[in-house]
């Protein structure tokens, strides 16, 4: 891969800027000045189809296109920033900023306590500065690692951010480069590490120009979303290069300690290196070089193991993996739905599989996709993979956009909170779910091409087909549709949604104050699922100390017995507790090996039981 400098515009000091672009479809490219001062400078083309040159008089601010043949002025692929939004000049910025974490060197990848946002309806404001005065309560709740949806530069103000077009550039109407730095050194300063989610399987359909540079797309493939990116055809080096810069931008420039990767399963890649496993091969030599903690994590439907394996059996060498199965076993569980993808998960045995292994279709018949699907990640350990009980997808592909709370009951959240936040696994919250938050999350967008946007709407209605969910969707065009979804942190203070939020940090208390919850091997945790009585039994032991979890999902009261582990147990939570706003605890606060101690377990509760050595 060349990489002697950096894409796009690097301002360099003295009033020098250098540019670099990769465009083999153009015989001629200049660099067309638009303000502060109105200029043509012609590049130096290679033989690899890069265009090149040094610019006097330069600065940060300075406005831009490239000019391909002398005809056509277009933004830079490469563009840092885009004020003026996706078809406007690209702008030239400083890259240094006055850091406060010099004694940040990241978390280790088993402390991740994940948080993912969308910056545009966290606040009323919409922006990055905006989520700063809310990072001190988010730590106070135990929280260590921010997860940014996309901030890609994409068309408009709304956007989930998965219609980005320039993924080195950051969203404007955010905050821009400055606003996101602004808040990683907060975060840094207040020990919360970022993830970043980004796109590297598609670009967004409007301003996007890279095919007028060169071949970065293939008709051999397609994904849903239009064209396939080009990484395994000709001139397919230049494109893997774009990317991977793109990755060790966020790395070295704005202090990111993770990325995200979107949608995996949409790379098709059929080269002998793929372009994956490249991208994890260069993000390990980067932070040995930086010397600080940079994550890879994977978020793909295939149950593919081999991202996550090593390179030396056979893997991409990514750092961790989003379990989907996880979540849809928990979600129908909790509320029985069994229509789309939800028709192959509704047991207690494939979430006591998901405790135990990680993904449940390892290779087993799925009856929603009509074949064999997964391989198995029993091999992997559980802190390498990810799970939640919501996120942006599972509630913003709803027709309604329900989150959780508007479709169970609160004892149901107090249930699915354990089940997540007490796992092994990496634990993820979707903004607002630890409070209960009201507010759906629907797809929006801001086009400004009509016949896009009615693309957008007829698309989205046909995506629910499998679900038979009745109804149209709210139009993803619709202002309304974006404004609806800002959260109420007022909330958060209220009623049950106070007691919701306090549950949530008691649970999180609890994870830090026991280790044996996620410092152990798969041989330390003994996990059972009784089918007919709805219950989850999850045994796990150290030296010194043991923890029985129990989770019971039926709608009625349970007398459960069961021959209990020798020793003395001490009651250490129970959602069924008033203070929990439960209807009343009927579990003993201590419960001896030696005497059945013929639990009564409510419906959709959770017990935790403690056992300590008294030495």
């Amino acid at each position: 891969m060349q990489a002697s400098i950096s894409l796009g515009a690097t301002y360099l000091g003295d009033g020098r800027s250098r540019f670099l672009v990769w465009a083999p479809l153009a015989d001629r490219v200049e660099v067309s000045l638009v303000s502060p001062r109105e200029a043509l400078v012609p590049l130096h083309k290679d033989d690899r189809g890069y265009f090149s040159g040094v610019v006097a008089g330069v600065e940060p601010g300075c406005r831009y296109f490239y000019r391909l043949n002398g005809e056509q002025n277009l933004p830079d692929p490469a563009s840092r920033f885009q004020p003026q939004g996706v078809h406007g000049p690209s702008q030239v910025v400083d890259p240094h900023f006055p850091w406060d974490d010099g004694q940040w060197s990241g978390l280790p990848l088993r402390d991740y306590i994940i948080y993912e946002l969308h910056v545009g309806t966290f606040s009323p404001e919409g922006t990055f500065d905006a989520i700063i005065p809310h990072l001190d309560e988010l730590q106070e709740l135990g929280l260590t690692a921010l997860e940014l949806m996309p901030v890609a530069q994409f068309p408009g103000g709304r956007n989930w951010g998965y219609d980005g077009v320039y993924p080195f550039a950051v969203q404007s109407s955010y905050g821009g480069p400055a606003g996101l730095k602004r808040l990683v050194n907060a975060c840094h300063q207040r020990g919360l590490a970022v993830v970043l989610d980004v796109v590297y399987n598609h670009l967004g359909p409007e301003g996007n120009y890279l095919a007028n540079y060169g071949p970065y797309f293939t008709q051999r493939y397609r994904t849903p979303w239009g064209p396939a990116l080009n990484f395994d055809g000709p001139e397919s080096d230049a494109v893997r290069r774009y990317f991977i810069e793109n990755a060790l931008l966020w790395g070295s420039e704005y202090h990111i300690d993770a990325l995200r990767l979107d949608a995996l399963h949409a790379i098709v890649d059929l080269s002998p290196q793929p372009f994956v496993a490249e991208l994890a091969a260069t993000v390990t030599r980067a932070r040995e070089r930086w010397n600080r903690k940079f994550y890879l994590m994977a978020e793909s439907d295939l149950n593919d193991v081999r991202l996550v394996r090593s390179p030396d059996l056979g893997g991409y060498g990514l750092d961790a993996h989003w379990n989907d199965d996880f979540h849809h076993a928990l979600h129908t569980l909790l509320t029985g739905e069994q229509t789309g993808y939800y028709q192959d998960f509704g047991t207690v045995a494939q979430l006591a599989k998901a405790w135990r292994e990680g993904f449940i279709y390892a290779g087993e018949y799925s009856p929603y996709r009509r074949r064999r699907h997964g391989s198995s990640s029993r091999d992997i350990s559980a802190e390498r993979l990810v799970v939640f009980a919501q996120n942006h997808d599972q509630v913003g592909n709803r027709l309604g956009g329900e989150r959780l709370s508007q479709l169970v009951s609160f004892e149901a959240l107090k249930l699915a909170a354990g089940a997540v936040l007490l796992s092994p696994c990496l634990p993820l919250l979707f903004m607002g779910e630890e409070y209960g938050e009201a507010a759906p999350f629907w797809y929006f967008v801001s086009h400004s091409d009509p016949a896009l946007i009615e693309a957008v709407r007829q698309g989205r209605k046909e995506e629910f087909g499998a679900f038979q969910w009745l109804g149209d969707p709210p139009d993803p065009q619709g202002e309304e549709t974006f404004s609806r979804a800002k959260l109420d942190h007022g909330l958060r203070r209220e009623g049950k949604h106070r007691v919701l939020m306090e549950f949530y940090r008691e649970l999180l208390r609890l994870r830090q104050e026991l280790n044996l919850l996620t410092d152990l091997g798969r041989r330390d945790r003994d996990v059972q699922g009784y089918e007919r009585e709805k219950v989850l039994w999850v045994r796990m032991k150290e030296a010194g100390s043991e923890a029985v979890l129990l989770f019971h999902f039926g709608p009625e009261a349970l007398p459960f017995s069961l021959p209990w582990p020798e020793g003395v147990w001490h009651k250490r939570l129970d959602s069924a507790e008033t203070r929990w706003g439960g209807p009343g605890s009927q579990a003993p606060p201590v419960i001896q090996a030696d005497n059945d101690p013929g639990l009564r377990l409510p419906p959709l509760s959770l017990l935790v039981y403690l056992r300590k050595d008294s030495s």
